[in-house]
């Protein structure tokens, strides 16, 4: 098999599909691997590190594609590489699809094997290729809302930790899974008042009790959040359901209540967001301001510390890439259920049953 990894080509994303060391690693066990120049070089990984590895380098992407059997990347194909990807191919990256319509046809167009990093399962449930990058934006979130705060940035100008004598911001968090968790951890670390909201009483118990107290715990109704937006300064969406869109939780009714120069942080804004008002922004331009709140939703949130996202994300899919690589892809999927699940489109169809119903296109059977 020859693996191909072409340079990401959204904006100010530096990130790349595989790291000089999971190349070696591949290369050491007989797979040939073709690395477009300057992939990684955003993050100082030079090709010269990659052809250290055992890596063959190519000056342009098209012709990764056209001489790889599997394509790593680390965010969804823009439509022009879709049409690259032939029926023999397997494609292994973000994609996010219930969020992209125009993709996701492309894909079924391609005929190509598509297995979504943010579906993959492990044995305790969990989505071990997404949780890296959800830990990443969780903690992200944070440090961009205490940023966006800054009355120069436009926010009210407030410390998120307060001082002695001045009260700390208040920090709500929709959701208790991995991205809420680190949101949270961080806010406690930098002394927010933080509340994490969620609709699983038994997650609220577990949050409890991890956080000994130190974190408030509610259950999502739509009247809590619409009492805690009212009286918070920063608002971190990140709710997820595997494979379909995000809910949209904050209406913009809810919107108009809330303190101006407050921001909101939409870390579900691949899935398509969890605030109405949601709309993807870029590093380039990460923000913009509604109802006099300040929105960031950057699709691509880890690609701003890009080295880091890059090694988290390589330790948890080259056992996946290893495994394609040594088995093939038919049976990697037929022996694996977790990478089933990962399974998003293939045959010229739609394999996922939430990605089917959030794009209204027919699962196969």
């Amino acid at each position: 098999m020859r693996i191909g990894v072409p340079k990401e080509i959204k904006v100010h994303e530096y990130r790349v599909g595989l790291t000089p060391e999971a190349v070696g690693e591949l290369t050491s066990r007989g797979v040939a691997v073709t690395v477009q120049a300057g992939a990684g070089a955003g993050i100082d990984f030079s090709d010269a590190d990659y052809v250290a590895a055992g890596a063959e380098i190519v000056a342009d992407a098209e012709t990764v594609f056209a001489a790889a059997d599997m394509i790593v990347k680390v965010k969804e194909p823009q439509l022009h590489e879709c049409a690259w990807l032939k029926p023999h191919q397997t494609l292994f990256t973000y994609l996010h699809l219930a969020a992209d319509k125009p993709q996701a046809e492309a894909l079924i167009r391609s005929g190509a094997t598509c297995i979504a990093y943010e579906t993959v399962t492990d044995d305790r449930g969990g989505l071990p290729l997404l949780r890296p990058m959800s830990e990443v934006a969780g903690r992200m979130s944070v440090q961009v809302g205490a940023h966006y705060l800054e009355k120069a940035q436009g926010g009210r100008g407030v410390l998120l930790g307060g001082v002695p004598g001045v009260m700390p911001a208040k920090v709500a968090i929709l959701g208790g899974g991995v991205a809420g968790v680190h949101a949270a951890e961080m806010a406690l670390g930098l002394r927010a008042d933080v509340t994490i909201f969620d609709i699983s009483t038994q997650r609220l118990a577990e949050l409890d009790a991890r956080f000994d107290g130190q974190v408030k715990t509610a259950f999502a109704s739509k009247a809590a959040i619409a009492a805690a937006i009212a009286d918070a300064e920063v608002v971190i969406g990140a709710v997820l359901i595997p494979g379909a869109a995000a809910p949209k939780l904050i209406t913009r009714a809810m919107l108009k209540s809330m303190k101006r120069g407050s921001v909101l942080v939409d870390i579900a804004i691949d899935q398509g967001g969890c605030f109405e008002t949601s709309r993807a922004t870029t590093h380039e331009a990460p923000v913009f301001v509604e109802e006099g709140v300040i929105h960031y939703c950057v699709a691509n949130m880890p690609g701003a510390v890009a080295r880091t996202s890059t090694l988290a994300l390589n330790n948890a899919t080259l056992p996946f890439v290893l495994q394609i690589a040594r088995e093939g892809v038919d049976k990697a999927l037929a022996g694996s259920a977790h990478l089933r699940r990962g399974l998003n489109v293939a045959g010229g169809a739609v394999r996922h049953a939430a990605v089917a119903e959030a794009l209204g296109l027919p699962l196969a059977a």
